[in-house]
């Protein structure tokens, strides 16, 4: 395709069966022509098992109602396609490539990353791939923070991870919003790594998949504190904002990432 024939509002999930198409000898290549359907949006979490660097057993959590009920907000509050399910992949899984939106959650600290996994990540969002790491430790500067930084050093070692300015579009990408709120409000500010205009990393300190967690019973799992229930509704807010900016990322500069990408098929 004509580089001047890309279009701006590519979704993100066009973007990474484009990428895989150009990488087609590579080895999760061939799973290009598997890729869902183009207009259903939907939720990857990596979850596995595995010593952390102290060397005890560590793992990954689960919340799959926490990312189903962020996909059925995102149904009612835009045009999104999405398809409300999450799926469950292991960071070494070549099929993570069919989900562009990815998260992992944690509450102490993490499993350590093979060198493989380290490798897929870094291709994955190369690719248009969108990873949020949540922290539902409920505490700052705990075992799971000092985890994502740590990962973040072995995926971007050029990159910091920093605070994401007021003024970032992940703040106002669907709704304006004043500050990330999530179970708990430690810090009013998400951190991220940027890539150019792109921040295809984000870490959410403050449990966004505890405030939106439900029970078997349908029922609120969490309480959230210290705001209650308005609380919940603005991480809901924020849900629905990080679906937005995965899709569009600063919108007038998807085009001029696209190409970069396109060109280079990697990130420097």
């Amino acid at each position: 395709m004509p580089h001047d024939r890309i279009a701006k509002d590519w979704s993100r999930r066009d973007l990474v069966k484009a990428f895989t198409a150009l990488v087609a000898s590579a080895p999760f290549g061939s799973l290009a022509h598997a890729l869902g359907p183009d207009s259903q949006f939907d939720v990857a979490e990596l979850v596995f098992s595995g010593k952390g660097s102290n060397g005890q057993l560590r793992n990954t959590l689960s919340r799959p109602n926490a990312w189903k009920r962020m996909l059925y907000e995102v149904i009612q509050s835009t045009s999104i396609e999405c398809n409300p399910e999450a799926f469950q992949f292991t960071p070494e899984d070549p099929a993570l490539f069919e989900h562009p939106f990815c998260v992992l959650i944690g509450d102490g600290a993490l499993p350590e990353f093979s060198d493989e996994a380290v490798q897929q990540i870094v291709r994955y969002l190369s690719y248009g791939g969108f990873l949020l790491l949540d922290d539902a430790s409920g505490s700052r500067a705990g075992p799971f923070e000092d985890s994502v930084r740590a990962l973040c050093a072995r995926l971007f070692p050029t990159r910091p991870l920093s605070f994401l300015p007021r003024d970032h579009s992940v703040y106002r990408s669907f709704f304006l919003l004043d500050s990330p709120l999530g179970r708990v409000a430690n810090s009013p500010y998400l951190e991220g790594v940027q890539v150019g205009p792109m921040t295809p990393l984000i870490y959410c300190p403050n449990d966004l998949s505890g405030a939106l967690e439900r029970g078997p019973d349908g029922r609120d799992r969490y309480p959230v504190i210290p705001g209650g229930e308005r609380q919940r509704r603005e991480a809901i807010k924020l849900g629905i904002n990080l679906v937005m900016y995965s899709l569009t990322s600063r919108y007038k500069h998807d085009q001029a990432h696209v190409k970069r990408l396109m060109e280079e098929g990697r990130l420097r």
